[in-house]
């Protein structure tokens, strides 16, 4: 069996694994989290830097999966579900940012922690984060 018979694009990977969770649902859902209540669209636009429009596409996918609950006009509240994952979306970014800040020694890069947390599974999140204990980080 040759190395590159298990090779993949990036998109081959993510269609491979059927993920139902996009990167977009979970930088939303991470920020409903962060915002915890009184989660607006208007709220969620301006601090994803996105139009109302896109939010309210979002959200009803969100809605879909059953991360939130959500009613026109109302308040974005997060499931039980939608807590759990937010929390580890969250803790998620906090530890890649501790590491990063670590091994760059300098303040971490919002952008680049942004981009490489969709594509850290929770093994490797869990290893770091393990290193930065045992390190004292």
């Amino acid at each position: 069996m040759s190395y590159f018979e298990n090779f993949y694009t990036l998109k081959g990977y993510k269609l491979k694994e059927k993920n139902y969770v996009t990167d977009a649902m979970e930088d939303y859902l991470e920020m409903i989290y962060r915002l915890n209540k009184n989660v607006t669209v208007k709220k969620l636009s301006d601090n994803l830097n996105v139009k109302p429009s896109s939010v309210s596409k979002m959200i009803n996918k969100l809605k879909e999966v059953g991360f939130i609950e959500y009613e026109k006009y109302g308040k974005i509240i997060l499931t039980d579900a939608g807590k759990d994952f937010g929390n580890y979306l969250l803790h998620r970014h906090i530890i890649l940012k501790k590491f990063l800040k670590y091994i760059n020694k300098k303040d971490y890069n919002l952008k680049q922690v942004e981009k490489i947390e969709h594509f850290i599974d929770s093994v490797t999140i869990k290893n770091i984060e393990k290193f930065l204990k045992d390190n004292n980080i």
